[in-house]
């Protein structure tokens, strides 16, 4: 049965047409094409694709980690720490982590509440049963492990980083990851920052059994718009 397909709309039509044919540019145009689209009624997240030479299906070839954006992400993260009573919920909580607890925070998460964006917990708490939330936090990319820095006895920190633009990148099973890398509103200098600290995060992560072309391809878009090719020689060397 023949079913209507939704058009795209007039701006990101005009926004494809400015993308300078689809031909791959340097970051500093790619951001400079991106702030002559046509602007959403809201403020789009920049998000950074990249394309990887990596099969994830071998561990030894999985790639994943955590960057620091020098200039934030420009996002409201909504943080839950898993943590008993005590100092690391305390600190937590001093922290600014969204939702704080042990035993009541897993019962939640046991019937279908993930309304947090990032989890975090201490090896205390995994031992306690967090580690058993796989099935939940596991498909939505939110339970807390240790490679993502998101285990560990020092919440505060932990917590202060992510709140501040720290953020988690990992490939999927075709070998490609997405991660923000600001808002449209930022500065053009502090999403260059941005885009070049998240570049040589990945750039960094490169396992050692990786042969050949490592970063196959990489494009920036705006949540409204069509995605702009980057020039992977270029960003290439900033690894």
């Amino acid at each position: 049965m023949y079913r209507n397909k939704k058009m795209p709309s007039k701006r990101y039509n005009q926004a494809f047409e400015a993308r300078n044919g689809g031909e791959a540019i340097s970051l500093t145009d790619a951001i400079a094409a991106l702030a002559k689209f046509p602007r959403a009624k809201f403020d789009e997240s920049v998000d950074l694709a990249m394309r990887l030479g990596v099969d994830p299906k071998h561990s030894d070839q999985m790639v994943r980690g955590t960057v620091a954006l020098p200039n934030g992400s420009g996002k409201t993260v909504r943080v839950a720490a898993f943590a008993a009573d005590g100092p690391a919920a305390d600190a937590a909580k001093e922290a600014g982590a969204d939702h704080v607890g042990l035993k009541e925070l897993m019962e939640k998460v046991e019937g279908g509440w993930t309304d947090f964006d990032v989890a975090v917990a201490t090896p205390e708490a995994m031992k306690a049963g967090v580690a058993k939330l796989g099935r939940q936090l596991g498909p939505r990319g939110l339970m807390p492990t240790p490679k993502a820095g998101t285990v560990s006895d020092d919440l505060g920190k932990v917590i202060g980083e992510v709140k501040a633009g720290r953020v988690e990148f990992k490939v999927d099973k075709s070998a490609n990851l997405q991660m923000p890398i600001g808002k449209v509103s930022f500065d053009a200098e502090k999403l260059i920052e941005n885009a070049k600290a998240a570049i040589i995060a990945v750039l960094k992560a490169k396992p050692d059994s990786t042969k050949g072309t490592y970063l196959m391809s990489a494009s920036l878009s705006a949540t409204m718009s069509p995605s702009i090719k980057l020039d992977v020689k270029e960003i290439s060397k900033l690894g």
